[in-house]
């Protein structure tokens, strides 16, 4: 349910054209952020074994920006009778007042509370899309012991607490109207759930509804969405966060490739008994929510940080993929469905080696958000990664050592399924669980019947 609130390196740089068949394919025109979002906006990678990344400045990046007219002299007069020039009048007026409204569209907010990372998006509802105008991430390791203890550790609550708090204070500055605060598997596994949500609420204010895995991996997807390719028959969306590892295979061979975005975006839909939210869900085949994640890998294979620790975790991890893998047909050689099949990684281990990858001096989500990469060229950069000690790592650009601490166990989860899918090229996404939930809160402000204003004649 939504909340309403009454208030208001040692890597070379990717070569553009390698010799061969590509290893890295140009972003496609679809690849575009969703509609407002400024392409240059800088915030937290999506996933949730990312380092904090917060847009704490007076004007955060992707702020709809007042544009005034160009000072200087007037150009030539234009010629014409007065009453075309009366009614361009007119209409530039009635532009900007629809731009005006646009700019001034209702406030939502998506807050996530993962077993890392708390982070929110707070935006602007554009009918069934959104504008982004602040976004806010912090690392709290709420999931600290959680696989020793099976509680919550009271300095990691302490911790999320605090960026909850910060969060509050953002939705009641930007006046937000609908929002969503979610919790994902640090509370789905920790025995003293129930008493840290008593505090967040009497502390903050906020009520955080814990999801289950199923609508984590629904929303993952829709999050996505826009991302998908529509000449795929064949879709598998992974999302690696910090506690658990959600993958979704998606059967579109029957529906039409004009409806495919659409038909998977109605899966943000607050009201999954909906008639398009179970049209939508017909076409999810198979998913799972493997119990490892950055944190939790990493916790269960502590030391040392070498070559065998790292094969280590990749063949738990491909041991637990294997009933999706066969369930699925790939594993079945005699299977063609390489070319129908799309990748699609939304998580901070992907967007992160995608950066490596581009040799970017530091991250630029414009550059990485729907990028097109064969997965050979991702399996190669792991392989010089797990020859490289910690310091190594942390000193190429794009990781640092926030990342370098929870890389290699995300890239252990990536490596085996990459190997456990058939698909000959990944798509990158910035973007994931957050924005599955604000289209679903813009999709729910579009649905509610509009009040009638009092004293207001017919």
């Amino acid at each position: 349910m939504a909340n309403q609130v009454e208030e208001p390196t040692p890597f070379p740089r990717a070569r553009r054209t390698p010799p061969g068949e590509a290893d890295l394919e140009p972003p496609r025109a679809d690849s575009a952020p969703e509609k407002g979002r400024a392409p240059k906006e800088r915030r937290d990678r999506n996933g949730d074994d990312g380092a904090a990344e917060a847009t704490d400045g007076k004007r955060p990046h992707g702020t709809p920006r007042r544009m005034d007219a160009p000072k200087g002299p007037a150009g030539p007069p234009q010629r014409g009778n007065g009453q075309s020039q009366n009614r361009s009048a007119r209409q530039s007026g009635a532009d900007r007042a629809v731009s005006k409204r646009r700019r001034r569209g209702p406030c939502i907010a998506a807050l996530d509370l993962g077993t890392n990372n708390c982070r929110i998006l707070i935006a602007r509802a554009d009918g069934a899309s959104f504008q982004v105008i602040d976004a806010f991430s912090r690392v709290v390791r709420l999931g600290e012991k959680l696989a020793e203890t099976g509680r919550l550790a009271d300095d990691a609550m302490d911790r999320a607490v605090s960026a909850l708090s910060i969060c509050a204070d953002r939705i009641r500055k930007h006046r937000v109207v609908r929002f969503r605060a979610i919790a994902t598997e640090a509370c789905r596994r920790a025995s003293n759930c129930a008493e840290f949500l008593r505090r967040v609420e009497a502390e903050t204010g906020l009520k955080l509804d814990v999801i289950d895995a199923a609508e984590e991996a629904r929303l993952a997807v829709a999050g996505c969405a826009p991302l998908i390719d529509p000449a795929a028959e064949q879709l598998v969306v992974f999302d690696i966060g910090g506690g658990s590892t959600e993958l979704i295979r998606v059967d579109l061979a029957k529906a039409p490739p004009a409806k495919r975005k659409a038909l998977l975006m109605a899966l943000a839909h607050g009201d999954s008994r909906s008639d398009r939210a179970r049209a939508a869900g017909r076409y999810i085949a198979d998913w799972v929510s493997l119990p490892i994640g950055v944190v939790t890998l990493g916790e269960l294979f502590p030391h040392p940080d070498d070559a065998s620790r790292f094969h280590a975790m990749e063949q738990h991890v491909n041991d637990l993929l294997t009933p999706f893998a066969e369930a699925a047909g790939f594993l079945d050689e005699q299977r063609d469905i390489h070319h129908s099949t799309q990748l699609l990684g939304a998580s901070g281990t992907i967007t992160t080696l995608a950066g490596v990858h581009l040799g970017l001096d530091r991250y630029e989500r414009h550059r990485v958000d729907g990028l097109w990469i064969a997965p050979r060229s991702i399996d190669r950069i792991i392989g010089r990664l797990v020859d490289m000690n910690g310091a190594q790592r942390a000193a190429i650009p794009c990781i640092g050592q926030d990342r370098a601490t929870n890389l290699m166990s995300g890239a252990a989860i990536l490596r085996a399924i990459l190997r456990s899918t058939p698909a000959r090229r990944l798509r990158v996404a910035d973007r994931g669980l957050r924005e599955g939930v604000l289209y679903g809160l813009a999709e729910d402000g579009r649905s509610r019947p509009k009040r009638r204003r009092r004293g207001r004649s017919e």
